[in-house]
């Protein structure tokens, strides 16, 4: 771990990300690709010391209030965050000034932080988004080792909707030959409605695969699935994006659950709905008064 003072900290599209790298260890990382040209071993988190300083002046001068968004390309509950209390901090700036947010992680830890979600969700809307891959908890330390396992996000999960506060869950990926079944997909859904989530991300049942992270992956198959990384250079070479046999299949069942049991789905449609900022202050105030 390195800790740097950041020049700036919100993207054009009001996306952060307080640390860079990460610890969990999940062997199909698109992160790690070179394309992000991180310029430090990936387990070396680079942590943005300032962050919370950055944050505070840009969204005190914001004219508009907007959904603040992180956990896209790191996770801002990695096992330091429990001491260094970045995300916590920045957290608080948000619902200082009223912003939303949406928030995506892997790990349970993001529950330490419930009330102050619950205060985000109360002035404006708060997000949790989850990733989730495999209801078999044994394959998931295996493909995603340092983190919590399916189960605890489950639960997470319906803490956060319990408390009113709206999830997502992120359904992938999903390596060919590995968690690319019907029984995967069929308990992971039935999961995620007993979950009461909101709405479903999926990319389709697959992986994707750059310079960086192919690598890393394949010497995480020859070490944890020996034989696997040769049919997966058969049956796909050096492609980009690594689409299961059983895509259609698979997704036709993702597609069928949601609309019975009244889940979002569409990436687009998923993306416009936590992109978009609302005020439930005015709302509640509306509430009030009509009593």
């Amino acid at each position: 771990m390195h800790k740097v003072n950041a020049k700036q900290l919100l993207s054009s599209d009001n996306g952060m990300n307080i640390y860079r790298g990460c610890t969990h260890g999940c062997i199909y990382c698109d992160a790690r690709s070179k394309c992000y040209q991180m310029n430090h071993a990936f387990e070396d988190i680079e942590v943005k010391e300032n962050a919370p300083i950055i944050l505070e002046e840009k969204l005190k001068r914001k004219r508009k209030k907007a959904m603040i968004a992180t956990g896209a390309m790191s996770d801002p509950y990695i096992p330091e965050e429990k001491q260094l209390l970045k995300t916590k901090t920045c957290l608080e700036v948000i619902e200082k000034y009223g912003f939303g947010l949406c928030i995506q992680t892997k790990s349970n830890l993001i529950l330490r932080d419930l009330d102050l979600l619950k205060a985000i969700n109360k002035k404006s809307k708060c997000v949790v988004q989850m990733t989730l891959t495999t209801a078999d908890i044994n394959l998931c330390r295996k493909i995603e080792p340092n983190v919590c396992t399916t189960d605890k996000r489950v639960e997470a999960l319906k803490i956060f909707a319990s408390n009113g506060i709206p999830t997502v869950v992120w359904l992938c990926p999903f390596l060919p030959f590995i968690n690319d079944t019907e029984e995967n997909i069929v308990s992971l859904m039935r999961q995620c409605v007993d979950a009461g989530v909101k709405g479903i991300i999926c990319y389709g049942i697959g992986v994707t695969l750059r310079e960086g992270s192919r690598e890393h992956f394949y010497k995480q198959l020859d070490y944890k699935f020996p034989g696997l990384k040769y049919k997966y250079i058969n049956h796909y070479g050096n492609s980009y994006e690594l689409l299961s046999p059983n895509n259609e299949k698979l997704m036709k069942i993702i597609a069928a659950e949601c609309e019975n049991n009244g889940i979002m789905l569409g990436n687009d449609k998923v993306f416009e709905y936590m992109k978009t900022y609302q005020s439930n202050e005015y709302i509640q105030m509306d509430l009030f008064d009509l009593m």
